[in-house]
């Protein structure tokens, strides 16, 4: 179903048990794409609104004085409908929107922490910070597994370092120092710029939003579904410039930039291998997928059928002229592929 156009309402004296009565009645339950609050003070009220807010739809909040208290936001809306809250100080409303107050990417040069950054997907955003031209010259990676978080370290630094990008890793769980202490010791105490959240916990989310600074992107990358709330500073939204924001995934011409930036050498998708094996591992692989065992993607090749699935830590041991074309901290590459093929493949 199309998006409801934009309409103007003024009404006097509506509370939030009348928001939805109108949403009904003027966009067939759907919501507004655009809403505009004045003046917000009441965190509740806000949060009242931004129910109504339709997909892909924004909040534009305007003001000068900082709401009572944390949202109530809904961040698997954030993640999946696209919601986004904007603002400014004013006067000017439309001052609220375009590029200038609103970054789609990493700042240049800045900061970035990143949640469960151990996991598939979370290497995969550190990987691509380390790789992207112009990016983060700091980055923390957090993980509450020590085995992936040190599979991370040993894969991930000599490309750090290749790139003149500072990577460090931290375990909360593990460590006498907090998330919060950890990321202003590294920054100076002026927090970081972006924050990607790979952890699909509400609190978890809401605690990566306090170690940002108030002119930081918080990105969740986490299925969370629609309805999870966590306690959000919207504030900052309008009084400095904090972005909250969220994909569930890559659009077909997505893909395609990736592949064009692995065919320039600009990316090294092997940096999120974790594991191969052959077409009789596909059940095992599914599963320890399931069980998180491998940090990092399971490729399982169709054309090799007894290939046994193993980690890339285990190919010194078991097939040794495949582990020394891997690159330093066992990161699979096109030359291990090969020789693989070479080895296995008998079409």
């Amino acid at each position: 179903m199309e998006q409801t156009s934009a309409k103007k309402i003024v009404r006097n004296g509506i509370g939030p048990d009348d928001y939805q009565a109108l949403v009904d009645e003027l966009t067939d339950g759907i919501g507004f794409d655009d809403i505009v609050m004045l003046d917000p003070r009441s965190a509740a009220t806000v949060g009242s609104v931004a129910k109504h807010i339709a997909r892909r739809g924004t909040l534009n909040l305007v003001g000068q004085t900082a709401l009572d208290g944390l949202v109530e936001t809904d961040v698997g809306r954030l993640h999946y409908d696209y919601t986004a809250y904007l603002g400014g100080q004013g006067p000017d409303i439309a001052a609220s929107y375009g590029e200038a107050r609103n970054r789609c990417d990493l700042r240049p040069k800045g900061t970035t922490v990143f949640v469960g950054a151990g996991g598939p997907m979370g290497m995969m955003h550190v990987q691509r910070a380390i790789q992207q031209p112009d990016g983060p010259h700091k980055i923390i990676a957090t993980e509450v597994s020590d085995l992936r978080l040190k599979t991370l370290h040993d894969r991930l630094t000599p490309l750090a370092e290749r790139n003149g990008c500072e990577l460090l890793t931290f375990n909360p769980q593990s460590q006498n120092q907090s998330l919060y202490d950890f990321v202003m010791e590294a920054t100076g105490g002026q927090g970081a710029d972006d924050v990607v959240v790979s952890v699909p916990i509400a609190d978890v989310m809401a605690e990566a939003a306090t170690v940002m600074n108030p002119n930081g992107m918080l990105v969740f990358f986490a299925g969370v579904p629609n309805g999870t709330l966590a306690p959000l500073n919207l504030s900052t939204v309008y009084l400095n410039n904090t972005q909250y924001t969220g994909t569930s995934g890559l659009t077909m011409n997505d893909q395609q930039q990736v592949q064009e930036l692995s065919n320039k050498g600009d990316l090294s998708p092997g940096c999120s291998v974790g594991a191969i094996g052959g077409m009789r591992a596909a059940k095992e692989g599914i599963q320890a997928m399931i069980e998180g065992r491998y940090s990092g993607k399971i490729i399982i090749f169709p054309q090799i059928h007894d290939l046994p699935l193993m980690g890339l830590n285990e190919l010194k041991e078991k097939l040794p002229d495949i582990a020394e074309k891997l690159e330093p901290g066992d990161m699979w590459t096109v030359e291990a592929e090969k020789a693989l093929f070479e080895k296995y493949w008998r079409g």
